[in-house]
């Protein structure tokens, strides 16, 4: 197996390798007989433990000294008999994304109306966040009117975390877990935030009518807060560059489908760090705990073996996936979009058109809009983000609106529904039409107590 030399957040966030400073860390699958024990002992290599410590999944995370070429562990370790597969457990470090995301997807709202707080689902909210292009282009509005279907099941977010305290999203939330710091519960992100940044977002106003002011916190996104004065200001050079990212994809689930449950994966740090080991133990928990749909806001440049085996035991549980197609504003779709069982979700513009930055071609299963999409940020606060991070959790809602038709619908009907979309070239089935999607599994896939 190839290493992996690249993984991203869609949105801006490019991840680079990173050597460790001790270790090299790797993912080993030992055959069925095979003894991890054995093959470690043989390579010189220490087991830190099972990739999950609750199930055996006969998958294991080892580490080699830095001072061994990883290449050459990969190559030796592949021609061991015990062994079945062996990858990098890359080590990820946020760089600045392509120039061109920045250009044609960040755009501070001019103009920007007054702001007001209407009800949604029992929680006021932003209205800008309700009536916005987006949920136009998609037909949500008449969707909602039509079928009166608003989301049934669970969407997992393999992301951040999110902000388990944002009153737009309370009674939405299930019990997630953090893989970084190895916690059950609220897969929070303001775990990553310093005292000072924490305290004014954890004090921020809940009423959505004082959110007037516009900060850009990071490459893709420009957050609209109440005004700040004084010390209450948040200091954007020590806020980490991805906080933020899971809770604006949290907030588009649930403004396509808003009585859908959410299970916050916490498997990125704020910084944008990640490593693979976390995100297949997200999509193993996810599997296991109920979930109905994953939303994968990120990116691989290389294929994994243990990634497509991770996606297969959802897929065979019945779980719906979609993931980004990535940022690179070129015909090569990223993994886990280019996956089989994942739909791969590429962005476009607010006229139907493919956004420059949006990676696209063969693997994009359908689009979705990704510029300039308002949605929720940490702290009672609001943001307007771009990049295919905020165009995959429009169609992972889409979903859940298919599992309220069906209960029981699985990956092959849903997406059939869901491909019922607006042509656009280069983009695989078009741009999503929830309205469309909604009609089509009621009329193919319908149960008679949809909305009930």
């Amino acid at each position: 197996m190839k290493r992996l030399p690249h993984l991203w957040l869609a949105p801006t966030l490019l991840l680079l390798s990173l050597a460790s400073a001790a270790q090299t860390r790797f993912i080993v699958r030992p055959t069925l007989t095979g003894s991890i024990t054995g093959i470690s002992s043989r390579h010189g290599l220490t087991v830190v433990g099972p990739l999950d410590k609750t199930s055996n999944r006969g998958i294991y995370v080892v580490t080699a000294p830095s001072t061994v070429d990883p290449n050459q562990v990969i190559a030796d370790v592949s021609l061991d008999v015990e062994c079945t597969d062996i990858e990098r457990d890359a080590k990820m470090a946020v760089t600045e994304s392509p120039s061109s995301l920045s250009q044609a997807s960040v755009a501070i709202l001019e103009g920007m109306p007054s702001p007001t707080a209407v009800s949604y689902y029992g929680k006021s909210v932003l209205g800008l966040y309700l009536d916005q292009p987006a949920t136009a282009i998609i037909n949500l509005p008449a969707e909602q009117t039509t079928f009166g279907i608003t989301g049934a099941g669970t969407v997992a977010i393999i992301d951040t975390g999110i902000d388990p305290n944002h009153v737009a999203l309370q009674g939405a939330l299930v019990p997630g877990f953090d893989f970084v710091h190895n916690i059950a519960g609220s897969g929070s992100e303001m775990i990553d935030l310093d005292s000072t940044n924490r305290k004014i977002l954890q004090n921020a106003d809940p009423n959505p009518a004082t959110k007037s002011q516009q900060l850009r916190v990071n490459q893709a996104s420009v957050a609209i807060l109440e005004k700040q004065t004084g010390t209450a200001t948040i200091n954007t050079k020590t806020m980490p560059v991805a906080f933020g990212h899971g809770t604006m994809v949290a907030g588009i689930v649930h403004l396509i489908a808003p009585t859908a449950k959410i299970m916050p994966l916490k498997a990125f740090r704020g910084d944008g760090t990640a490593q693979l080991s976390d995100i297949l133990k997200a999509i193993y928990y996810a599997s296991d705990h109920g979930a109905h749909v994953i939303n994968m806001s990120f990116a691989l440049l290389a294929p994994s073996v243990e990634m497509q085996n991770a996606i297969n035991y959802a897929h065979d549980r019945s779980v719906i996936m979609a993931a980004s197609t990535g940022n690179m504003g070129a015909a090569v779709v990223a993994n886990p979009a280019g996956m089989q069982k994942v739909m791969g979700v590429a962005s476009t513009s607010n006229s139907d058109t493919r956004s420059k930055f949006s990676s696209y071609g063969v693997g994009t299963f359908v689009a979705a809009p990704g510029e300039q999409v308002i949605t929720l940020y940490p702290g009672q606060n609001y943001a307007v983000a771009s990049g295919t991070s905020f165009s995959a959790p429009m169609v992972a809602g889409a979903a859940a609106l298919t599992v309220q038709v069906n209960s029981a619908i699985e990956f092959s009907n849903s997406s059939r529904a869901i491909s019922q979309a607006k042509p656009v070239a280069t983009l695989g089935n078009g741009r999503l039409d929830v309205y469309r999607a909604v009609q089509y599994a009621e009329q193919n896939y319908g149960t008679g107590t949809a909305g009930h």
